[in-house]
């Protein structure tokens, strides 16, 4: 069969760097392949990056240098470079007038691509559109058939933290509140694998998984917010949460 489709469609744009998705959950909304075309205009990077998916960046002008936990990697016009699902990495653009097409099997969405960042003006566009297109319900989104407000939530704790507040009946905050505002949590818990194997392998002692429901900590004046990709939850009331279960 040959068919039309989808069309083009700009997926980011930051100034320096635009990339137009010309295949994938967007611009052909299917989950199978991603086919992109980026243009680099000045010199600029992106953040560290953790696939869960294989990606082909084929260079088209320019360079770029990628970096990774062996060194870094020069990649010029004309050549591919292969990146394997799990591995971490850092694409740099010294020179900007740098174009390269990535294609990603299975296709790119937010959740199978871990940025080292903060919350910023290009994941916030991404989930966006990656919500319009209904990506379904693998690698950490919840089904159109599924709660958009899950009542079971999981959250990740340090087990000294949690033991200290139980001992001193004073409520539990992690560490990031007091910068945060709130409290991550998620209707997900498989996802929280990921987060801890990616951003604390290096803080020592052992990890717990507290499961809330989200009546619960309503009843405490606890209120539980959703973000746009449903599977997470911000619980942003400072009282806390004091219990795992209930």
């Amino acid at each position: 069969m040959v068919q039309l489709v989808g069309a083009t469609v700009r997926v980011v744009d930051t100034g320096p760097l635009t990339i137009d998705e010309l295949a994938g959950n967007v611009a052909t909304k299917n989950d199978r392949i991603s086919i992109a075309l980026v243009k680099i205009a000045e010199p600029t990077s992106e953040p560290w990056l953790t696939l869960h998916y294989d990606e082909w960046m084929c260079v088209l002008k320019g360079r770029m240098v990628l970096l990774h936990g062996e060194g870094s990697l020069e990649v010029r016009a004309g050549q591919t470079v292969f990146i394997a699902k799990g591995e971490r990495f850092r694409p740099t653009f010294p020179d900007g007038d740098t174009e390269y097409v990535p294609v990603c099997l299975p296709a790119f969405r937010p959740d199978r691509c871990i940025r080292e960042e903060t919350e910023s003006d290009v994941s916030t566009k991404l989930q966006e559109l990656h919500g319009e297109a209904g990506t379904g319900s693998s690698g950490g989104y919840l089904s159109a058939n599924e709660d958009p407000s899950p009542e079971v939530m999981y959250h990740m704790c340090q087990a000294s933290l949690w033991e200290e507040a139980q001992k001193s009946g004073a409520a539990y905050f992690p560490p990031t509140f007091d910068k945060d505002g709130f409290t991550h949590a998620t209707a997900v818990p498989s996802r929280l694998l990921d987060v801890a194997n990616h951003f604390y392998q290096d803080v020592p002692g052992d990890w717990i998984c507290l499961r809330f429901r989200r009546s619960a900590l309503l009843r405490l004046g606890i209120i539980t917010r959703d973000e746009q990709d449903r599977s997470i939850n911000r619980v942003v009331n400072r009282n806390g949460v004091r219990r795992s279960t209930s």
